[in-house]
């Protein structure tokens, strides 16, 4: 789709998105996406805590978020923080009214873009990740709140290894969770350049696409839309030779039009 604007000077952004339920019983990822002027805030989100709880976790995240963005749109870090933040309120207090969801949580990824000021920032928990592509690769990507990840850092299995790792879903951090970590968010905005592209996605699509496989699908598509489908693609020719069950499986991708002054 075509996030559009009244006013044409602006940085122009196109998206497209996927939210599928997979070889689950339910589906516990959320994405909401919003616009107030010249800013723009995606969301993604993978709730844990069982049926219920994963799926009520994960609206929350993305619809608290969403909510206190449109209630008091800004581009800071600060603003961002305070976003995640009232969502994390959202589902702590609903484990206190519910005390049987009471171990739900949910990852988050959320991207702000200023479309005035060519600028982005960007916020994650948990292994919901940012990507953001520049001249087909990527020179930015969130990193893991994860056990899989500090065995990386430690050097005990690499990137690709840790896809497959049996303790890959191990977290240590996210929304409504007791550990006190709270969302990692970047301290300074990006410049955004004509033709970058980021990516937010939950473990249901990078668990099954290598880097390499999106630059490359990256390179190869015509539109965001071509190219969510190309790692789509890539996902199920992958999964198709294992006898693994496909989570749920959302994602963002939002390719950056700059017009020329």
């Amino acid at each position: 789709m075509i996030d559009d604007a009244a006013d044409t000077g602006l940085l122009q952004l196109q998206s497209a998105q996927i939210c599928e339920t997979g070889g689950r019983a339910s589906n516990q990822d959320a994405l909401r996406y919003a616009q107030q002027g010249p800013l723009a805030c995606y969301v993604v989100a993978d709730g844990a805590g069982g049926h219920a709880g994963g799926e009520m976790a994960s609206s929350l995240a993305s619809n608290g978020l969403i909510a206190a963005f449109t209630a008091d749109p800004g581009f800071s870090a600060k603003a961002l923080r305070y976003y995640a933040d009232t969502a994390n309120a959202q589902i702590t207090n609903a484990q206190l009214v519910q005390p049987a969801l009471h171990e739900m949580s949910s990852t988050v990824a959320a991207l702000l873009i200023d479309r005035r000021q060519n600028a982005a920032i960007w916020a994650h928990l948990g292994d919901t990740r940012i990507y953001l592509f520049r001249q087909q690769k990527i020179i930015a990507m969130s990193k893991d709140h994860s056990m899989v990840q500090q065995f990386i850092d430690a050097g005990y299995c690499t990137p690709t290894q840790a896809r497959t790792h049996p303790q890959r879903n191990v977290l240590f951090a996210a929304l409504g969770a007791s550990e006190d970590t709270p969302p990692e968010v970047i301290e300074q905005s990006v410049s955004l350049q004509n033709g970058d592209a980021f990516l937010l996605c939950t473990d249901g699509l990078w668990e099954w696409v290598l880097e390499q496989e999106m630059e490359t699908e990256l390179s190869r598509a015509g539109s965001a839309e071509a190219w969510l489908a190309g790692m789509q693609a890539v996902a199920a020719r992958r999964f198709a030779q294992t006898r693994a069950i496909r989570d749920n499986t959302t994602a963002f991708a939002v390719w950056i039009s700059i017009p020329a002054a």
